[in-house]
């Protein structure tokens, strides 16, 4: 087994070590050693890594991805969570694809102003419908991908 030292892990999964560290501090990957003053992984922190991102990308926080791996090498997925969080991505591509078709027709509408097309004013009735919620619900916590 080649241990990658954490230049390396860096340069191949394109995180930069500061964030492996990071990672590392919340346990999310595990250094097998030093060399010097420089952290060794696993090559097997590089499908970690790569299971992080798509979590990331996917809007899972890091604390829930930090569970999947508590049991060890092999994370383990809750597919319920998934499905619902598959689920919540279509909502969103479909108000994002409602919004982008939205900003395309005021892009290019006649109407003197914005505010005097009907589709236009329909857009902005949808926007605001959609940050209405119930008393006490609040949206998924979200933070920046790394």
């Amino acid at each position: 087994m080649k241990l990658l030292d954490i230049a390396e892990v860096a340069s191949r999964s394109g995180l930069p070590p500061s964030t492996l560290r990071f990672y590392e501090e919340k346990g999310l990957i595990a250094s097998v050693g030093r060399h010097g003053l420089r952290r060794l992984f696993g090559p097997q922190v590089l499908e970690r890594l790569a299971l992080i991102t798509l979590g990331r990308i996917a809007g899972f926080a890091l604390d829930d991805l930090a569970a999947l791996f508590k049991t060890g090498d092999k994370p383990r997925i809750d597919r319920r969570q998934l499905a619902a969080r598959a689920d919540e991505l279509d909502r969103t591509i479909r108000q994002l694809a409602a919004v982008r078709d939205g900003l395309r027709h005021a892009a290019s509408c006649p109407a003197p102003s914005h505010l005097e097309c009907p589709k236009f004013r329909r857009l902005l009735r949808a926007a605001t419908a959609s940050q209405a919620r119930p008393a006490g619900k609040r949206p998924p916590r979200r933070r920046a991908l790394a």
